[in-house]
Order: C-alpha cells, then structure tokens, then sequence
C-alpha cells in the first residue's frame, strides 16, 4: 500500500553567504540614465537607486525572516518535487463548528507573502472585528517554480496542472475531504480550474480578478454591456504595459539571465509593476512599504526563482479554456476590473453568488485591501460552511 505525502515542518534561514554576496552587488549596482521623466519609460532610475540605497543601509532581511517564520510553514514532496507552502489552522474553541479549509493562490510578480495579511484575518477573525464562527484553515501555497516549490522536472505549469496539485495537496497531504478556493492573477485561474475539475472536494470559488475569455459560441448574443467592455478593453490595448510578457512568455530564458545576476535589475522589473498594477495613483509607498516590497524582490533573489516564476508564462499556450465552473462562485471587482461585466463572467461562473465592487484596491487586493476581502470572503463562505 502506497503511502501518501507527508507534510514536513520548514523554517526560512537564508545563507549568510548569499545575503553577503547580495550587499556586494547591490554596491555594484551601474544605475541607468534618465530616459524619459519620472515612470514614463519603465521604473523611474531615481527611485530605483532610493530604493537600491535602501536595500543596502537600512532593510533587515534576518529582522522580515523572523516575520515571516512566524507563521507555519511547511514542505510536501509531490510528484517528486518539492511543494512549500503556509499553514495557519483557525483559531477557535472547541464549541464552535469545524472551521473551513481555504487555499489562497497568489500569482507574478507576488508570493505567499501577499496572502499573509488576508490569512491573519481569515484564520483568526475575532482579532479583526469578525465571528469566530467565521474562521478558516488558511493554506498558502507558492506556485511551482516560486518560491520555496520546486518546478516539475517534466510537464506544464499551467493552471489545471497546478489546481490538479493543489487538490492532492489539500486531501492527500492535509486530509481535508472538502475545502475552498480564492486566488488572483495566476491564482483567479488556479481557482477557477479548481472549482471545474473538482468539483466534488471545491464547495466554492472566490476572486478579485475574474479575466475570464468565455467561448462566444454565437448561441447567447453578446450584451449591450458585454459589447461596450470588450470595445473599450479592445481600445485601451496599445500595448504600452504588454511587453513585459511578451518576453516573459517568449524569451524567458533571456531575460532571467539578466535579471538573476543584477538585484537591482530585479528590484526595477518587479517594483514597476507594484506601482502600474495597485491602486496607488502613481505614488507605490502609499500602499506598499519599501521594507514590504523588497522582502517580496528578496525573496525572488534568495531562492533564484525569477526565471522559473515565468513558466506560467511560457506554458501559456498550452493552457486549455475554462470552460463551466458550476460550484458557487463570488467576485469581488477592483478599479483595475471595474467595467467587467457580470453577464461575462456568468458565462463561466454559472453559480454566480456573490458581486461586489468596484471599490478601492486593484491587482495586489490581499495587499492593498485585506480587511474589505476578508469580509467578502467570510460573507461568501457562511452559507456554504455546512456544504451547501
């Protein structure tokens, strides 16, 4: 009889080494002229090298590592490969009901940090204003390639790959038969793959981040709604916030060798799209500290993981259209989505619960806006709890 997979307890404790040879790059660093002013070229050269200063004089690594431990984490060996992942389990008494499984998938440029705000007031709600009634067994996993997980040594990393995973890893490894699912970016796709290919475990599926492309089969005409979306997004693609994947799913290989051997190349290529993607009107510190944003690049740094975090990207060709996801469904809508259409998402979401927004926060919600999606997300999964 085959045993199954073990979670193991981890513990982040980067080499001292590798934090000395980062300070000795960093010093290095060869900044770039001004092209364009401020942001209008890419990441603003100024800022860049703020930041970069930064990074070297007053961020504490070892100080954001013992945060970060604080939490529990652990690995699983699947399909020979390592998957990493937090585990925080509810905080409740004994006289209240069983709390609800949730795995929350982030997705690029983030990580498993981007979940822990949210993961706080999902586990323990009482400490936030909410019912203890109300809590979760918050799973945060790092997709395949970021991170602390390993990339498969053979096959895809698209999102029914990773959602097929990430089930085994909640029945298999956690023993959970039944369980949630929410998740943004990379992370929408994981969970809407989820809600359609396992459906039997998944009682619902949440998202702030809906960009879904229904099959338009001509048999349901477009709405008045629907037709005006699609003409504006059709418009508004000049292409101008394209090119990074373009490379990203083309050359990736090319770019990772540039940016695993400059720390400030990476600091430049991720921290443009904390400001162009969050709900920051141009100034990225007002919703992102610079000791926040570079433990997510350190993060990248430390592990090598750049170039395996573009394999979504290069794989995703190879990912097929989702198509009905009838377990129930909840959206909420940031300014980044804000003239998406319900009637859209229905097409896919065919048991559309739960539509909010658009309201503050944009691609980076669980950041940006943890205490408004707890609450969706508690609101969303009451009646669901007794597997309705």
């Amino acid at each position: 009889m085959l045993s199954l997979p073990q979670a193991v307890p981890f513990t982040i404790d980067v080499p001292d080494d590798l934090l000395a040879d980062l300070d000795e790059r960093l010093a290095r660093t060869r900044f770039p002229r001004t092209t364009a002013s401020g942001w209008r070229a890419g990441t603003d050269p100024d800022y860049l090298r703020e930041l970069v200063t930064y990074w070297r004089s007053d961020f504490d690594w070892r100080a954001r590592e013992r945060e970060l431990n604080a939490v529990p984490h652990y690995t699983a060996t699947l399909d020979d490969r390592c998957v990493h992942f937090v585990h925080i389990r509810a905080a409740t008494s004994s006289r209240t009901p069983s709390p609800l499984p949730l795995v929350l998938t982030h997705g690029w440029p983030s990580s498993f940090v981007e979940m822990l705000p949210l993961a706080a007031r999902l586990a323990n709600p009482t400490a936030y204003g909410g019912e203890e009634g109300d809590a979760f067994d918050v799973v945060v996993p790092s997709l395949p390639g970021f991170g602390f997980s390993d990339l498969p040594i053979h096959g895809l990393v698209t999102p029914p790959v990773v959602a097929d995973l990430w089930a085994r890893l909640m029945t298999d490894v956690l023993g959970y038969s039944s369980f949630g699912a929410y998740g943004g970016d990379i992370g929408s796709h994981v969970t809407g793959f989820l809600g359609a290919r396992h459906a039997q475990r998944v009682i619902g599926i949440h998202t702030h981040h809906p960009n879904l492309h229904p099959v338009l089969d001509g048999a349901h005409p477009l709405s008045a709604a629907e037709q005006a979306y699609l003409k504006v997004r059709s418009n508004e693609r000049d292409g101008s916030d394209d090119g990074y994947a373009a490379i990203q799913s083309t050359r990736p290989d090319t770019l990772a060798a540039a940016l695993l051997d400059s720390p400030a190349g990476l600091a430049a290529w991720i921290v443009e799209k904390y400001r162009a993607w969050s709900d920051c009107d141009g100034d990225t510190e007002s919703r992102f500290s610079k000791d926040l944003l570079l433990t997510i690049i350190t993060l990248y740094w430390v592990t090598g993981t750049i170039g395996s975090s573009f394999r979504p990207y290069y794989d995703d060709s190879r990912t097929p259209p989702l198509r009905n996801v009838d377990v129930p469904a909840g959206v909420r809508l940031t300014m980044e989505d804000r003239d998406y259409p319900r009637e859209y998402a229905e097409r896919v979401y065919r048991d559309l619960r739960q539509w909010r927004g658009p309201t503050r926060g944009g691609h980076f919600l669980p950041l940006e806006e943890p205490d408004v999606l707890a609450n969706d997300l508690r609101d969303f999964f009451r009646p669901l709890r007794g597997g309705a």
